[in-house]
């Protein structure tokens, strides 16, 4: 499986009371990732707006929480797609500690991709899929 990888920082307003990265901000770490991973495909993170495919919305967020991460440090962000659809894109992400292949958190996102004046589903461009047909598994 392709992957994109981000080393993310944890910082202190990240933390909640218990010194616990708070559970809204996986998805902020996983959302900025999924940024980088954009740009690394020469899509400006989706805000080109000469690109049709700009126009998507969230369908869904699931996040697994799975062990704590404590404290201020750094953190390896991996998403990677699990599917692409004809109107749909499903991300897989993970939330690993630096010195360990294991979980602290994984997900997936599905976004869909709308017209943008009847915000009805409309099928991504042959672009698009071109550019991420190495990605899908």
């Amino acid at each position: 499986m392709r992957f994109h990888e981000q080393v993310m920082g944890v910082y202190f307003d990240d933390l909640d009371p218990f010194h616990i990265l708070h559970n809204a901000r996986y998805l902020l770490l996983f959302e900025r990732t999924l940024g980088s991973f954009w740009r690394v495909l020469g899509l400006g993170g989706m805000q080109d707006p000469d690109s049709p495919d700009r126009f998507h919305l969230v369908k869904t967020n699931r996040i697994e929480y799975l062990a704590p991460v404590r404290g201020e440090q750094e953190v390896r962000v991996r998403v990677w797609i699990e599917r692409l659809g004809t109107t749909s894109l499903t991300f897989g992400f993970r939330l690993m500690p630096m010195d360990e292949d294991r979980d602290c958190a994984r997900g997936e996102r599905t976004v869909i991709r709308v017209d943008p004046e009847t915000f009805r589903p409309t099928p991504w461009t042959d672009e698009l899929r071109t550019r991420l047909a190495p990605w899908v598994g």
